[in-house]
């Protein structure tokens, strides 16, 4: 039962390519009946033999296919006519053609040794080796296989390993039956029933590549084979290349509108992307827990379909920490790195392990990252790893980002927003009952934004140089504080209002007009 089952397959796989070749023999015959008529049937089988070895030496096979093909017209039972179209077809690499051709030569002319002996030799070319095994043993009976005999042992090779590999194809033994097609396919020029089943096993094993690669080999020679567009759409779709993969089930789609693997195809991926971009664009509008639900409705559509899903968690990784929900982007980024370590993956990791503060483990991922990076990244792993160390190290210092409650990437405008709100709240008029404690944070978050608002000065904090010329050392930062405020209000930094505070005890005298 399982011999049947599995040959069965073959039988299904080899009739369906066989539909695609069927109509490549009908331009030969129309055309060939049209030059009768024109003759009016007088030319002889001779003379189109003649007119078709012309053809031939000077390489116009079409039209030598054509006079082999009205040689056969007029001569059926000639075997000769036959077998030069065969020679006609082989050459034109239209093999199943050319196995017809020699067939009928050789029921024509069962005794020619030379006919049978392309003939196995051609069915070994087309993945039948079975059955060039039996035309060998025809030419044996006959005491015609002299010099044949590592031909005959080349396709009972190849009809064993055919028979391995489609028996394991049979049991889903996709390693195994890989294995042996590529033997059995090493003897073949054109078996795109057995290479459809490679490519087949290929996709069960992952390599989506191979897949790619075998059914571009089939639509080359076979441009209206549908479950090759389908097959070679899904690979696309799995590596991620959706636009690709699109192109190929409506190629499909082209051929049979109906066709149930391509139409499922296409939608899948139009869904997807259609999710996608619906997080895309919340995100875009700050609306991060809108994104993350779009994003987790996507990839839900296909946890395994990682080629989406892992760049996505890393949008969700982000869209966290924009939320400052650190714990869960920390998570989200673990799970990243746990499915395959990435140097993408483990600098999203770091990123979200330094907003929330986690220097020590920062600096440890970004080391990791580095340490996996191939060469043409080093650099910018490098940079990474000193971002993180420099950040560790103002972590026990003065950490003006924490002091404004922004992340080390914010932006310049984010920047500014969050030093308006915090100097608002601490500014010492706003706060009469706690002017100690006021004082001090509303000149730290002065200083903050007097180095964070710079580009220059901000890049040298970053990279972990001193800002001021007396830092580290004496002086007393509040006059400076002190003239940088009232820069920003000048400047039209805060909204326009009454109120006023007046210093005292030596101590440097803000104005700040409240909204």
């Amino acid at each position: 039962m399982a011999k049947m089952s599995h040959q069965g397959i073959v039988r299904r796989l080899a009739a369906m390519s066989i539909m695609c070749l069927a109509a490549m023999d009908q331009s030969h015959i129309a055309a060939a009946q049209e030059e009768k008529r024109r003759d009016g049937g007088s030319v002889s089988a001779g003379r189109y033999r003649y007119l078709g070895e012309e053809a031939w030496m000077e390489r116009r096979y079409d039209d030598a296919a054509l006079f082999y093909t009205r040689a056969a017209e007029v001569e059926p039972d000639n075997a000769l006519n036959y077998y030069k179209l065969f020679r006609v077809n082989n050459r034109m690499k239209k093999l199943s053609s050319a196995l017809k051709d020699l067939t009928t030569a050789c029921e024509k002319d069962p005794s020619k040794a030379e006919y049978r002996t392309q003939k196995a030799k051609l069915l070994v070319s087309l993945g039948q080796c079975d059955e060039a095994v039996e035309e060998y043993k025809i030419l044996q009976q006959q005491n015609q296989a002299s010099d044949i005999q590592p031909n005959i042992d080349e396709a009972r090779r190849c009809a064993a390993e055919v028979q391995a590999a489609t028996s394991s194809f049979a049991r889903q033994d996709w390693a195994t039956a890989l294995q042996y097609f590529n033997m059995a396919l090493s003897h073949m020029e054109q078996a795109p029933d057995l290479l459809f089943m490679k490519a087949k096993a290929e996709y069960e094993t992952q390599d989506y590549y191979g897949v790619i690669s075998d059914m571009g080999r089939i639509l080359k020679s076979y441009p209206s084979h549908i479950e090759a567009y389908q097959l070679r759409g899904e690979a696309y779709f799995r590596l991620g290349e959706h636009d690709t993969a699109v192109n190929h089930f409506r190629e499909g789609l082209k051929l049979d509108p109906e066709h149930k693997g391509c139409k499922k195809g296409h939608k899948a991926i139009k869904t997807l992307l259609k999710k996608e971009k619906r997080g895309d664009d919340a995100f875009q509008a700050g609306q991060y827990k809108e994104a993350i639900d779009h994003w987790w409705a996507a990839m839900n559509l296909d946890i395994s379909h990682l080629a989406f899903v892992r760049p996505a968690l890393l949008k969700v990784v982000k869209a966290h920490t924009k939320l400052g929900e650190h714990d869960k982007a920390i998570e989200e980024a673990h799970k990243h790195v746990n499915n395959m370590e990435s140097v993408e993956g483990l600098h999203a990791l770091g990123d979200a392990q330094i907003a929330a503060d986690k220097f020590d483990e920062a600096v440890r991922t970004f080391h990791r990252a580095f340490e996996i990076a191939p060469e043409d990244e080093k650099r910018n792993a490098q940079e990474k790893v000193r971002e993180a160390e420099v950040a560790l190290k103002q972590s026990k210092e003065k950490n003006y980002y924490k002091i404004l409650g922004v992340q080390r990437n914010a932006a310049s405008k984010e920047i500014k927003k969050a030093y308006r709100e915090l100097a608002l709240k601490w500014h010492p008029d706003k706060n009469p009952d706690n002017a100690e404690e006021a004082e001090k944070m509303f000149q730290d978050i002065s200083e903050a934004y007097e180095v964070l608002s710079d580009k220059e000065t901000r890049a040298k904090y970053d990279r972990g140089e001193a800002v001021f010329d007396n830092q580290g050392g004496g002086g007393d930062p509040r006059a400076r504080h002190a003239q940088f405020f009232n820069q920003f209000q000048n400047s039209g930094g805060f909204p326009g209002g009454g109120g006023r505070r007046g210093g005292g005890g030596g101590g440097p005298q803000f104005r700040f007009h409240m909204g």
